[in-house]
């Protein structure tokens, strides 16, 4: 999702949902309820085999963790409800006089759905000129900074998801304005992060074991 703030003072313009392809059983229902037609697997283990299989991207979520501080479940439940884990996602393409393919919503795109503006702040505030957002240890690096400057900008608890994502949403003038108080939509969408947050902390838990 995107909201329509800029580049640079916020993370999101004009961007539509981007489908979810991995999802956990318990929010099957809700992603048939939209009718996105995108099709992924299920299951409580989800994130459990993502990790199993990609030891990888936990350690780069780890490694965030211990850069800014945010927890690895909201790390993680930030990009599911972004891309799904889709490394190329972007907003659909809108459509001239209805069926001719045009011009996307914005330049959000990857993992991270990061617009053009907000990553090249994020390249130029860290230093990592060469990271990709197709590349999830970067695209989770870029969540995890965007958190923590929410964390400082807005006051945001490193650990309250629900409000790290309305402020991911919005943007931190957006958030600090409450221009997600109106929006019924971002607020349930971020009710979902929340969830799968709690999900994601018991799944990795089980992972130890």
């Amino acid at each position: 999702m995107r909201a329509a703030f800029d580049d640079v003072s916020g993370n999101r313009s004009r961007r539509q949902l981007v489908p979810i392809i991995i999802a956990p059983a318990e929010f099957m229902n809700h992603r048939s309820k939209r009718q996105t037609g995108i099709s992924g697997t299920s299951g409580d283990d989800n994130l459990r085999s993502l990790v199993q299989s990609f030891n990888n991207w936990r350690r780069a979520a780890e490694r965030t963790e211990r850069e800014y501080g945010v927890p690895v479940p909201i790390l993680m439940a930030t990009i599911y409800a972004e891309s799904g884990f889709n490394p190329y996602a972007r907003p659909p393409r809108t459509k001239l006089f209805g069926f001719i393919p045009w011009t996307r919503p914005s330049s959000a795109y990857g993992y991270s759905q990061a617009l053009d503006g907000t990553w090249s702040r994020y390249q130029g505030e860290t230093g990592h000129w060469g990271a990709r957002r197709t590349n999830f240890a970067d695209a989770i690096d870029f969540v995890g900074w965007y958190h923590a400057q929410s964390h400082v900008q807005n006051g945001i608890a490193l650990t309250d998801s629900y409000s790290l994502y309305l402020a991911y949403y919005f943007g931190h003038d957006g958030y600090s304005q409450g221009a997600w108080r109106s929006n019924a939509d971002i607020q349930r969408a971020a009710q979902r992060v929340s969830g799968m947050t709690t999900l994601y902390r018991t799944q990795l838990r089980s992972c130890d074991r």
